[in-house]
């Protein structure tokens, strides 16, 4: 047996209501009906709390993922950079012009290349990843 209620709700919260019960195609009475159940039941506290430790659990997982690809690009380039200064020989000055006009023709390679690579989706953590922990078929004898 069912229980008549009459309250009044403010016009901003009706409207609210009356779109969601006709986006869900169902009746005005049944949300409010749940949506009373769920805020009134002692679990939902629980429920939400469940809800937000997942969420926060895989921004977490994300973050950390983050991370570890910085963490590599930060070593590439610092390893590249130390090698780079270590082995590069300082060019006299009749040089300079040519080698200028050479690494800029040689970023412009660069920047295409990188364009390419990123529009495949490789990135250099997916190549450190594979050759770190190679596939187990890999590494057994034949």
């Amino acid at each position: 047996m069912r229980t008549k209620h009459t309250f009044r709700l403010p016009p901003d919260l009706a409207g609210k209501l009356a779109d969601y019960a006709a986006r869900k195609r169902v009746p005005q009475a049944l949300v409010v009906e749940t949506a009373l159940a769920s805020h009134l039941s002692p679990d939902g506290a629980d429920r939400l709390e469940a809800a937000l430790a997942r969420r926060l659990d895989r921004m977490t997982r994300q973050i950390e993922r983050l991370e570890r690809h910085v963490t590599i690009s930060n070593e590439a380039l610092a390893l590249f950079v130390r090698f780079w200064l270590t082995n590069t020989p300082p060019l006299p000055d009749t040089a300079q012009a040519a080698a200028q006009a050479k690494g800029r023709e040689r970023y412009d390679g660069f920047v295409e290349a990188l364009g390419r690579r990123l529009a495949r989706g490789r990135t250099l953590a997916d190549e450190v990843t594979t050759d770190v922990n190679p596939p187990v078929s890999a590494t057994l004898p034949d």
